[in-house]
């Protein structure tokens, strides 16, 4: 409770913050915190890692937060239809925290849903490159990043079109509109290409709304997101080496923000090798030290430490109250969660137990 002594002695902006935050938001971050009580601890884990058979593992999960989402689901189950069902259980939790928002949040949230968004396009487009079916690829498709005109992006055939017919009408407008005027037909490269101009324009505009609502927002989401920043750019160097992009080409990708920005940023520019990918980012500490450990590790790759620090960044929102970086954080974090019980079941089913460890604890 905040009396009248103990509000003189906060800043400014945490006493309106916790005088006001609470009445609009006050019931979805109570709620946000109640699910984030509900991801599995290290005792679940070990339980998943003990289970003989996915039989075994849906007992398990049902005396979780997880409850009986497996019991309609016939034997013998598989390891897809967990990964679906966890995944249809985190997106009813966020849909219900979209329906109980309302003002900054509601937008803060739709904000959230435009990344999978961008999944979803690149998606359709590298699927019907490759000529398969429209179908079977909505199928594979986010929930949080569908949208109506979703699947008419299976008959466009360059990205002028794709903007022209399908994205103009959607929040990715603002993203493509720059980005979608050549008439040339799509290949992988150029897709792979939109991929991350799009991601740019996202995470620019997205990291300069969260500083706009200032307070603890501002300094949950800017962190999070500058690390974000600057892991695309990172991956986005080494995935670009021996390709066919250019230097110029890939620095038209890089955010315009971040820990790296700007001078790590154009050294990353310059870059010819692994090594120099490195020695780019080897006056950053926490990027040293998330590269020594990927090299030094037998069971880590870059990718994996990247998640690790992610869960790191995402646990730390919780710290704050009176902002909106918990429902993002709460969405990494359970994400993560889902991608461990899948690695965990992929384990099990193909009979590889010593490897079940390898998954990125949470707590």
């Amino acid at each position: 409770r905040l009396n009248v002594r103990s509000a003189r002695s906060l800043p400014a902006f945490v006493t309106m913050a916790a005088l006001t935050f609470n009445l609009d938001d006050g019931f979805t971050e109570a709620v946000v915190r109640g699910y984030r009580s509900g991801i599995l601890s290290a005792a679940d884990y070990s339980n998943l890692g003990q289970c003989d058979g996915l039989e075994d593992m849906r007992m398990h999960l049902a005396v979780t937060d997880y409850g009986n989402f497996l019991q309609n689901e016939p034997a013998p189950l598989q390891t897809m239809t967990i990964s679906e069902k966890c995944t249809e259980k985190l997106v009813d939790e966020f849909n219900y925290l979209r329906c109980n928002a309302s003002g900054e949040l509601a937008k803060f949230l739709d904000y959230i849903t435009y990344g999978y968004m961008i999944d979803n396009v690149i998606l359709l487009l590298t699927g019907t490159l490759h000529e398969r079916d429209t179908r079977e690829l909505l199928e594979k498709c986010h929930p949080l990043g569908k949208f109506q005109s979703l699947a008419t992006l299976a008959i466009t055939t360059n990205p002028k079109d794709a903007y022209k017919l399908v994205l103009v009408d959607t929040p990715l407008a603002p993203y493509a509109q720059s980005n979608f005027g050549e008439s040339q037909d799509f290949t992988e490269l150029n897709i792979e290409v939109i991929r991350n101009t799009l991601y740019k324009a996202y995470l620019e505009d997205f990291h300069n709304y969260s500083q706009r609502l200032g307070g603890g927002t501002a300094d949950v989401m800017g962190e999070i997101l500058r690390f974000e920043a600057d892991r695309r750019a990172i991956n986005i160097t080494i995935n670009s080496l021996d390709t066919e992009l250019t230097k110029e080409g890939r620095a038209d990708l890089y955010c315009n923000f971040g820990d790296l920005y700007p001078e790590g940023i154009t050294n990353l520019e310059r870059v010819e090798n692994h090594d120099a990918v490195r020695s780019a980012v080897e006056p950053y500490s926490q990027y040293r030290t998330l590269f020594q450990e990927a090299t030094y590790s037998q069971d880590k790759s870059l990718e994996d430490v990247f998640f690790e620090f992610e869960v790191k960044l995402n646990k730390l929102a919780f710290e704050q109250q009176f902002q909106y970086g918990v429902f993002y954080a709460y969405l990494k974090l359970k994400e993560q969660e889902v991608r461990n019980i899948v690695w965990i079941a992929e384990c099990i089913s193909q009979d590889q137990k010593a490897r079940i460890g390898q998954y990125i604890p949470i707590w």
